[in-house]
């Protein structure tokens, strides 16, 4: 236990000594992690670093290097209209705007048999993505049905919407009128196909 502790106490301290000490030595020698520019030669230095990155002759990162002041790599300046060896391209064209995979407007889907009655939806579609789902028809003559198909019309529509097709999984206890509702919306997005 002793053992423990003085191991915690030492990476607290190690944490502490990163933190604050680590804050102070980048602002006492900026030269250490940042590249001193030389103001009237047109060249670029970086200061020697222990990090493996700029010993690599890398330039530590969130610095400018040689290229992004204007320099070829040789260290000559370069025109500042021009890029070296790059070709020009023209200016980049406004794409046009994607389009929705579906027609905007409502659809009314066909009818489907739900062995206890019949599933009929609506599907209503704007900017070209399916919004909401209308239920015009659903078995509603028994108590059970009723029951059962308010509690999976909710969940049918919300996945329809998440998955911007027919094809949403089945709700249990509601098979039926899940894949009634299926067969209805696929035909009414059928229609809204752009």
């Amino acid at each position: 236990m002793k053992k423990f502790l003085v191991s915690l106490g030492l990476i607290a301290a190690s944490a502490f000594y990163m933190v604050f000490m680590g804050q102070g030595a980048a602002s006492t020698a900026p030269s250490a992690t940042t590249p001193a520019i030389a103001e009237n030669s047109g060249t670029a230095t970086t200061a020697p670093s222990s990090s493996g990155n700029q010993a690599a002759g890398n330039p530590p990162s969130g610095s400018r290097s040689s290229a992004s002041l204007g320099q070829s790599s040789s260290g000559a300046a370069a025109p500042s209209g021009s890029s070296s060896g790059a070709t020009s391209s023209p200016a980049p064209t406004q794409a046009p705007k994607p389009k929705g995979q579906y027609t905007d407007g409502t659809y009314t889907g066909g009818q489907a048999d739900a062995y206890y009655g019949t599933v009929q939806v609506e599907a209503v579609v704007q900017g070209g993505k399916l919004t909401d789902v209308k239920f015009l028809q659903y078995p509603n003559t028994h108590s059970t049905s009723v029951f059962i198909n308010e509690q999976a019309m909710p969940y049918l529509t919300q996945e329809a919407i998440a998955a911007q097709s027919a094809n949403v999984n089945i709700v249990s206890g509601a098979t039926f009128t899940s894949q009634a509702f299926q067969q209805s919306l696929a035909s009414a997005l059928a229609q809204a196909k752009a």
